[in-house]
């Protein structure tokens, strides 16, 4: 067993300590933090804690309890790092301390001293284009596999669009600039769904305009209503003009379009990856932004049909309220791009 140990005495100034284990080359690793102080002037505010961290799966436990389960791609290997925050002219935090010791750590024999995963908590993936083996078993499927359009068609032709989207680098985009006569327009899944759990990760560019819309029905009255469906909005709340119409920012991002304004809303910004999941369980409905619920309601009632009234939607008889309906990404126009699109089915 190979094992590392560090002694540290940690002075608060306003940078970040690092220490790097010279030989850390392999991509697995077992880092023991056996205990974390926090003291508040001359009292304790907090017993000893133990953290263990794996990576690859950054699997962590505190005190012996799962706290974290991400799963990534990202850099295999670098620096340990402990972070120290200076209190700037706050003189309420003077005299706050966090202290380390037993720090340890093993990269070799992992298996023999690894505690065993347990699916306790939820699993957090942001591979591209992939599913994890436990998102297998849970019944997580990929709506998108990164190299291909298999599994979407135009909303009206049911080809996908020669032009107008693109498949490069991993990612599904609406590109403009490539759009010719017949071109683009909106996409839509092959398959319907009726009950389930949709994340799709999205990238806007600056003023775009966008969205990814659920229970749409493309055969009824001669595929008139091919493009209609609960829209999650997608959109460049500071630039685009849309944020701005409606009632009460119902247009804006994340939100219900035309019908529900959201809350909560952590927004990346223009040319950063979002993450949208959209829960779908009978008629109860909710939006999540970048780990944010934003946005929750209930279709099919007197308060639904009253709502839907006020809205664009007043002449689209029974709108939102069929069973099952496709997944629809929106080209309005502008560059937009998808990833990491997957959906389980909720039984």
């Amino acid at each position: 067993m190979k094992i590392l140990k560090l002694h540290l005495h940690i002075i608060f100034i306003d940078r970040i300590i690092n220490l790097k284990y010279e030989n850390m080359k392999k991509l697995n690793f077992i880092l023991i933090v056996i205990s974390l102080l926090l003291i508040t002037g001359n009292s304790v505010s907090a017993q000893w804690q133990k953290m263990i961290k794996k990576n690859l799966s950054n699997w962590e436990q505190l005190n012996g309890v799962p706290c974290a389960d991400l799963v990534d791609a990202m850099t295999p290997s670098g620096f340990i790092a402990l972070q120290v925050h200076s209190i700037g002219k706050e003189a309420s935090k003077v005299g706050l301390q966090v202290k380390w010791k037993n720090i340890r750590i093993m990269t070799a024999n992992l298996d023999k001293y690894k505690t065993p995963y347990t699916p306790v908590i939820p699993q957090i993936s942001f591979l591209d284009n992939a599913i994890t083996e436990r998102e297998k078993q849970e019944g997580w499927k990929l709506l998108f596999d990164g190299r291909s359009s298999a599994g979407w068609m135009n909303a009206r032709t049911k080809n996908f669009p020669a032009t107008g989207w693109e498949i490069k680098n991993g990612t599904l985009s609406v590109n403009p600039a490539t759009k010719t006569q017949g071109g683009g327009g909106d996409i839509v899944s092959v398959d319907k769904y009726k009950n389930f759990e949709l994340i799709v990760d999205f990238k806007y560019t600056s003023g775009a305009n966008s969205g990814i819309k659920y229970f749409v029905d493309t055969e009824s009255k001669n595929g008139s209503l091919s493009s209609i469906g609960c829209e999650y909005q997608v959109l460049d709340d500071k630039l685009h003009p849309d944020a701005k119409a409606g009632i009460n920012g119902n247009r804006t991002l994340a939100g219900l379009y035309d019908l529900i304004p959201p809350k909560n809303k952590r927004d990346n910004g223009p040319d950063n990856w979002n993450r949208a999941i959209i829960i779908v369980n009978g008629n109860k409905v909710q939006h999540w932004l970048n780990d944010q619920m934003t946005v929750e309601y209930e279709r099919g009632n007197e308060a639904w049909r009253k709502l839907v009234a006020t809205s664009k939607f007043r002449n689209s008889p029974g709108f939102g309220e069929v069973q099952e309906g496709r997944i629809l990404l929106q080209d309005h126009g502008n560059a937009v791009s998808f990833k990491n699109i997957k959906i389980r089915e909720i039984k």
